[in-house]
């Protein structure tokens, strides 16, 4: 499933650490904020760039040579950081390689979906221990099967389950974003409610329950198209179409953690909404939903004679045709272009993103033949003139999201809880 997730770095390094630091250096009253903010930097640093000597740790965080010895020292004996090897082939003694000590807390991640539950362990440094998959149980308590699956991968990976410094569940659910309840997850009504207190008592761990979406994006910044940008919207052309919408390192989640709902977004083309759902179609009935849902892809690619197992492989086989010339592929990927670019472009004309992502199995697998499209279509409606590009998160983003969550939660416990 996954090996290591790289983990992005944050916080403070280089020129920017070094003008913090000159402001805070300017108050002698400071020592202890000055402290943490130096560990934070070179935990930080080790996190995202591996293994460092000192005189490395020195150079890219732009501390001095004995700040960074007294740092490193300091970290070394709280346990945080370790030596892992030496550098070889410079000139005079070999130099020690300092990275973090990867027995200081572990993590879980887990995904949960209508049909299957993915999810990982892995250590601090992102390393993966144990993996697994099992069929989802909707009518099972979501206490108990977390507490099964948690069970199982800490018992695999030979550690206790206390040593899990965070525990994060991603959802296809529209979550409170200040009481952490589910106020609305269609497939899965088990999950609604105050669930999030129950599964911190049954696993006694740190959880955190967030829209799948919004880990996918997570995962998009960290390690996708939408890596050297600041402002983007993720759009999911999945099961159901959502959406995510990420200024700087903030994800927008709304008042009531329904922001970019896309399903229920009414669009030409498509009956607006009354909340309802079509349940032999296990799909909203109408509005955005109606146009761009698994089902209507399915749908408009057999209107094309496009012939595939799923909504992704049709997606998938007109891009290709079309970049072959097929007339019928270029006709499927124009239509369904013009769909999703009737969502995108509502979104476009409030928030004016510098780029849109079409992301899921459905959205990456148009590759440019789709983003293309999408990106002119998007252009002939509105005035914002966002640039279209596919996902290129297509190994688990949604899980990959998780752990980058997890990670940067058991960071802050293990490194600077006690600060």
């Amino acid at each position: 499933m996954l090996e290591t997730i790289m983990l992005p770095a944050i916080g403070f390094t280089g020129g920017a650490l070094r003008a913090k630091i000159g402001r805070m250096s300017a108050n002698p009253g400071r020592p202890r904020l000055l402290r943490e903010l130096n560990d934070r930097a070179a935990v930080e640093l080790l996190a995202s760039s591996g293994a460092l000597t000192r005189a490395q740790v020195s150079e890219m965080t732009g501390l001095s040579k004995v700040t960074a010895n007294h740092v490193l020292s300091r970290l070394e004996d709280r346990g945080l950081v370790v030596k892992v090897g030496v550098q070889e082939g410079g000139r005079g003694p070999s130099a020690a390689l300092y990275g973090l000590n990867p027995l200081c807390g572990y993590v879980i991640a887990i995904e949960v979906y209508l049909d299957t539950t993915s999810a990982v362990l892995t250590d601090i440094t992102g390393r993966v221990l144990a993996e697994t998959t099992v069929s989802t149980d909707v009518a099972a308590d979501p206490a108990e099967a977390v507490y099964t699956i948690a069970e199982g991968l800490t018992q695999a990976a030979q550690i206790d389950m206390s040593w899990v410094q965070a525990c994060v569940i991603a959802l296809p659910a529209v979550i409170d974003p200040v009481t952490s309840n589910i106020r609305f997850c269609y497939d899965m009504p088990a999950w609604c409610g105050n669930v999030i207190e129950v599964l911190r008592q049954r696993l006694r761990l740190p959880v955190t329950i967030d829209n799948d979406v919004n880990l996918a994006a997570i995962a998009e910044r960290a390690a996708g198209v939408a890596s050297d940008v600041r402002n983007f919207v993720l759009v999911w052309i999945g099961r159901g179409p959502g959406s995510a919408v990420m200024v700087g390192d903030q994800l927008l989640r709304g008042t009531a953690g329904a922001a970019g709902e896309l399903g229920w977004m009414p669009v030409p083309g498509a009956a607006v909404s009354d909340g309802g759902f079509d349940r032999s179609r296990h799909e909203v009935g109408a509005a955005f939903q109606a146009l761009v849902g698994w089902r209507a892809v399915q749908e408009l690619a057999k209107r094309h004679q496009i012939a595939a197992e799923d909504a992704a492989q049709s997606v998938a086989a007109a891009a290709g045709n079309a970049a072959a010339g097929s007339v019928a592929g270029a006709a499927f990927l124009d239509e369904l272009a013009r769909r999703i670019a009737l969502g995108v472009a509502s979104i476009c004309t409030v928030l004016d993103p510098e780029l849109v992502v079409l992301a899921s199995d459905v959205g990456a697998a148009g590759g440019d033949e789709l983003a293309g499209r999408v990106q002119r279509a998007v252009a002939d409606m509105c005035l914002a003139r966002p640039r279209v590009e596919a996902s290129t998160v297509l190994d688990w983003p949604v899980l990959r999201g998780a752990v980058l969550v997890g990670i940067g939660q058991a960071r802050e416990r293990v490194f600077f809880g006690d600060l």
